[in-house]
């Protein structure tokens, strides 16, 4: 069985339809109105029970005897349309009546044909050139109506509509009038499949906490929060008159409203009044990322009232930290909604700019700390499969999924296979099985991860990965991406991309074999074990020197080498000093880039520093976590200096204010600060590795996290050098405490310990003193 036919054989099947995928003859191509289509049909009696399935090419939105069928936003959602198109059931027998009943489908581009990727290259009509849907109500006693040549078509009155554009709406002509047909299309059934996740739906809206009008007499709103979603409004006017809303991340000094970081994507709402009282409008097939909108009439028009509204598929919250430090308490909440807002259909780098693109290596380095946040079994499960659907070859992993330039690969070749950005196929299924106990999705993607280690060995052709430099040629790595430099007249040092390339290389290797192991495939267990060990041999000869320093001293090789334990031991002392002296060097200021930062503080934490790992998290200066906190940003940013220290933006051609990777550093104030970690060799939070690292300028710490058990709570507080640390599990779920230097003394519901405990589920109280000066 090939890899794709694997695939559709392990996602959840498709159905038996009689309805065929119709467009609408009155559609005019990408970039213009919107249109629909729509039939009536009668019924004798309404079912007792009734399900419309339905799906489209672009976007879609259903209407059953002008009633909205469902609250789904941007449905089908977002896949690689050429090989899997997802569908949606709602039970729509409440909505039915007897007599004539009338059915309209809307119909706009989405992902599906409007504008993707950036530059002087975007993608128009990606995966077709042709909007349609394919609908069917089926009752107990067979199908009651379902899509074909027979149904009309006409405009809407959404006037254009894309995900980087935006929407215009003119609410003068409200009525939907068929002008034409529609026709059948050449489809493969077979692409459908039932939705696969959670649907991307509304959250509570935000009210703005400031307002005001600037100089030109334009109505500017501060919604306190950045996030995916669109502003909703109500208005009265006079027929004609329009609302634009603009949308922005930041303001730039002066309370200058700055958007130029969303580079070419319009990002705006035209709405034309029809002047009919009260007038409410959010757009419909769309969302923006922003904090601020700026909203200019034209002719007699009054803004009643303005909401921001946040969508995501993601937005209820499964895991929570607070300490008391309200800088850390901040940053985790802009790591949740960077979650929410980049985590609509797929998991995106940004919700702002001309991109919104599923890219790997943010995933990858993210999937934790995600799953720490949210329920994101299904959810990663779909991008896991839209990874696989995506897959070249040769092996190579695409830098984003859904992939635009697979299709097409003139202006954007070789788009795929950079290491630490295709590694996302063999860490994603391995968070979802430890944090779910999820052994399918490792054998889902089995196959694609053996394709994917074998393409990078054969980069090089041997252990030692050596890509090229040229975007776009074979085996070409991002690196360290946005690793930061330091003083420009006198850098600190940044890993190569050949060592880079190599420490994940054995990353991904080594976790193969023990997927491997897990899976029961034993053959492919010693070839990767094998594997693996060359790798960490020609590692060593390659990037430590004799001395034990590392080729380039810098964070990331440090931090990557000692968390995957390719460091021999003969040289573990030496690579610590040297580890230990950069960042203090460097006064405590990160030196990571995407696939170093969330190594460093585990890695120090790791070797027991921590008082290194404290003052590192801790510091305010640029480059750091709490900089971004300092300088009001409400998500997480993707460049450490994005924001000057006078609010001015930096490099608007390339800078998100809603970037989630850096929040990965939650995964490590869950595992380490909190002490509470999935065991790998009883997943699922079956049971959980108790090992809390404390950081005493943070007490009092708590942490929560909602598993397939039930609620973990741990908590602790320092008082005069001893620890009070506390521990709930729930019923399904035991412990393992496994006391190291930093735990000295520990009592342990009232008996002293001296080795590792097991601990059953309940309430469990530990107390320790901590070390006179952590780390050394």
């Amino acid at each position: 069985m090939n890899l794709q036919a694997s695939i559709r054989a392990l996602t959840p099947a498709s159905r038996d339809w009689s309805a065929q995928m119709i467009a609408p003859l009155a559609d005019e191509g990408q970039g213009q109105a919107a249109s629909f289509l729509a039939t009536d049909f009668v019924l004798q009696d309404v079912p007792a029970d009734a399900d419309l399935f339905i799906s489209a090419l672009g976007l879609y939105r259903c209407f059953i005897n002008g009633q909205r069928v469902g609250n789904d936003l941007l449905t089908p959602g977002f896949t690689n349309y050429d090989k899997r198109l997802a569908y949606q059931t709602y039970n729509v027998a409440p909505i039915l009546h007897p007599g004539k009943n009338r059915i309209e489908i809307w119909l706009a581009d989405g992902w599906y044909r409007s504008q993707l990727m950036w530059g002087k290259n975007p993608i128009f009509n990606c995966w077709g050139d042709r909007i349609a849907t394919i609908a069917e109500i089926v009752g107990l006693s067979g199908t009651l109506i379902a899509t074909d040549a027979n149904w009309s078509s006409g405009k809407l009155p959404v006037q254009k509509s894309g995900i980087y554009f935006g929407e215009i709406y003119d609410a003068r002509e409200p009525a939907l009038v068929p002008t034409s047909g529609s026709e059948v299309l050449a489809f493969d059934k077979e692409l459908l499949l039932a939705q696969e996740t959670t649907p991307v739906k509304e959250m509570a809206p935000l009210q703005p906490i400031d307002r005001w009008i600037d100089d030109e007499g334009r109505n500017v709103f501060d919604f306190g929060q950045n996030v995916a979603g669109y502003v909703r409004y109500t208005v009265r006017g006079e027929t004609g008159a329009v609302v634009r809303t603009e949308y922005s991340e930041v303001l730039g000094p002066g309370r200058f409203f700055d958007n130029r970081n969303y580079r070419s994507a319009v990002s705006h709402n035209i709405y034309t009044l029809n002047g009919d009282g009260e007038e409410t409008y959010a757009p419909h097939f769309t969302f923006h990322g922003f904090r601020y909108a700026r909203l200019t009439t034209t002719g007699e028009a009054k803004i009643l009232s303005v909401v921001s509204v946040p969508i995501s598929s993601v937005p209820d919250i499964k895991g929570g930290f607070e300490c008391a430090n309200p800088q850390v308490n901040r940053l985790v909440q802009n790591t949740i909604w960077s979650q929410r807002g980049n985590f609509v259909e797929i998991p995106t780098d940004c919700p702002q700019r001309d991109e919104r693109l599923g890219w790997t290596g943010d995933a990858q380095v993210f999937a934790s700390t995600a799953c720490w946040l949210a329920d994101c079994r299904t959810f990663l499960r779909k991008y896991l499969r839209d990874v696989m659907a995506d897959q070249r070859a040769d092996g190579a992993i695409s830098h984003v999924s859904p992939d635009p330039t697979r299709l097409h690969p003139e202006h954007f070749p070789g788009f795929a296979g950079s290491t630490g950005w295709g590694d996302a196929i063999v860490i994603i299924p391995w968070v979802l099985y430890t944090h779910y106990a999820d052994k399918d999705a490792l054998r889902e993607c089995l196959e694609a991860m053996v394709r994917w280690v074998d393409f990078v060995w054969s980069i090089s052709d041997g252990p030692i990965v050596r890509p090229p430099a040229k975007w776009g040629e074979r085996g070409f790595t991002f690196g360290d991406w946005l690793q930061p430099t330091g003083d420009s007249v006198k850098p600190r040092p940044t890993i190569s991309d050949d060592c880079a390339a190599t420490l994940y290389h054995f990353i991904s290797t080594d976790l193969l074999a023990r997927i491997a192991g897990v899976v029961g495939e034993d053959g492919l267990k010693a070839r990767m074990e094998g594997r693996a060990d060359e790798i960490r041999k020609a590692f060593a000869f390659e990037f430590i020197a004799p001395s034990g320093r590392l080729a380039h001293n810098d964070q990331t090789s440090y931090a990557l080498a000692f968390l995957h334990d390719l460091i021999p031991p003969q040289h573990v002392e030496t690579a610590r000093f040297h580890f230990r002296k950069i960042v203090v060097d460097a006064d405590y200021k990160i030196g990571t880039g995407f696939i170093g930062t969330p190594a460093l503080l585990p890695a120090l934490t790791k070797l027991g520093m921590d008082d290194v790992a404290e003052k590192v998290f801790l510091q305010e200066d640029v480059p750091g976590w709490l900089y971004q906190v300092k300088q009001g940003a409400t998500t997480i940013w993707e460049r450490w200096d994005a924001m000057a220290p006078d609010g001015s933006i930096y490099q608007p051609d390339m800078n998100s204010y809603n970037h989630y990777s850096y929040g990965a550093v939650c995964q490590w104030l869950f595992e380490s600060v909190a002490g509470i970690a999935p065991d790998p060799e009883q997943p699922g939070f079956a049971r959980v590795l108790v090992a809390p690292a404390p950081i005493a300028s943070l007490s009092p710490v708590s942490a929560f996290h909602d598993t397939g058990h039930g609620q973990i709570e741990a908590a602790w507080v320092v008082d005069n050098g001893r620890v009070t640390y506390r521990l709930s599990l729930p019923d399904g779920c035991t412990g393992l405490f496994r006391p190291t230097h930093r735990h000295i003394d520990p009592v342990l519901n009232g008996a002293a310990v001296t080795g590792e405990v097991p601990l059953a589920s309940g309430a469990h109280v530990l107390t320790f003193n901590l070390p006179p000066a952590s780390g050394g």
